[in-house]
């Protein structure tokens, strides 16, 4: 189904079908944005289509989205993927890690791409940065895509508190991580999950960065829930049914879409990250979705 054009960029075919066997190589170019307090890592695919501006989640790399990126880009989509604060070749260390202070990052790449609108991809706690981006410039973007959103705080019992301290406690603190990373894909693991988790390792051990880890975990995402009552932006809700970090992840999926008014995606077997783990399911209707907003 083809969208219109919009202004100063190329028509885009949205037949998803056509996207998913045909892989470019594409490559991954480090370029930085300084902001204030830091820079910002980030690579672009380039092209005059709509721009796709993907956020990964915390302790994460922008690497998360290598997937799903090429679909993307075969779809006819300028992709653009970033490392937030504190990870991957971003600046390690920022007087602010919230989700808030992720989405002004995600506003200013956007105002320095000059692409005009942008789909905004959110991972975990960047769904918030996401929702946040959106808030304060909606006329800058115009939908956003929630994969595996955790937007508010959750309960967790006294034994999963005691892990986490102890997990965070030591040396083996990177090991502690990134097993639980790991522990994120239950159904099926990517032919190149061994190679992401040692860059992921690779990444913490730097300075800075297992510090920046603990205090994002640490913070309490009450301003994020106060914002989704008050959210107008379109969105797509993207949660698997075997998600570890909820007790039940179709509830919170429908929660969330109830409260955004927004379309949800349920992938059925899927974790924390349905568009790596499952992206042959994922990026069709992402890519509908998308295609209903903008056209």
């Amino acid at each position: 189904m083809p969208t219109k054009s919009m202004p100063g960029v190329s028509m885009v075919n949205q037949d998803p079908s056509r996207h998913m066997e045909r892989r470019e190589p594409i490559t991954s170019e480090t370029r930085f944005l300084q902001v204030d307090g830091g820079h910002i890592a980030y690579d672009d695919t380039g092209g005059d289509g709509p721009l796709i501006l993907a956020i990964p989640g915390m302790g994460d790399l922008r690497s998360e989205y290598r997937l799903l990126r090429p679909i993307l880009q075969n779809a006819g989509y300028r992709v653009v993927t970033m490392d937030v604060r504190g990870f991957g070749e971003t600046s390690a260390q920022w007087s602010d890690y919230s989700a808030h202070a992720v989405g002004r990052d995600a506003l200013a790449l956007i105002e320095h791409l000059k692409a005009g609108h942008a789909v905004i991809l959110g991972n975990s706690f960047a769904s918030g940065s996401a929702l946040w981006a959106a808030h304060h410039e909606p006329t800058q973007v115009s939908c956003v895509v929630l994969l595996g959103p955790i937007v508010r705080d959750l309960k967790m019992s006294w034994f999963a508190m005691l892990a986490l301290q102890i997990g965070f406690a030591g040396p083996w603190r990177v090991w502690f991580w990134v097993t639980y990373w790991n522990s994120l894909f239950p159904n099926r693991k990517p032919a190149d999950q061994r190679q992401i988790q040692i860059a992921i390792m690779e990444n913490l051990r730097e300075p800075g960065r297992m510090a920046a880890l603990r205090t994002m975990i640490g913070l309490s995402k009450a301003d994020t829930a106060a914002l989704i009552s008050r959210s107008r932006i379109p969105a797509l809700v993207v949660m698997g049914t075997r998600d570890p970090d909820f007790p039940d992840a179709e509830a919170e999926a429908q929660w969330l879409a109830t409260q955004l008014h927004a379309d949800s995606l349920i992938i059925a077997g899927a974790g924390h990250y349905p568009h790596t783990e499952m992206p042959e399911r994922v990026a069709p209707e992402l890519l509908l979705f998308i295609a209903r907003i903008q056209g």
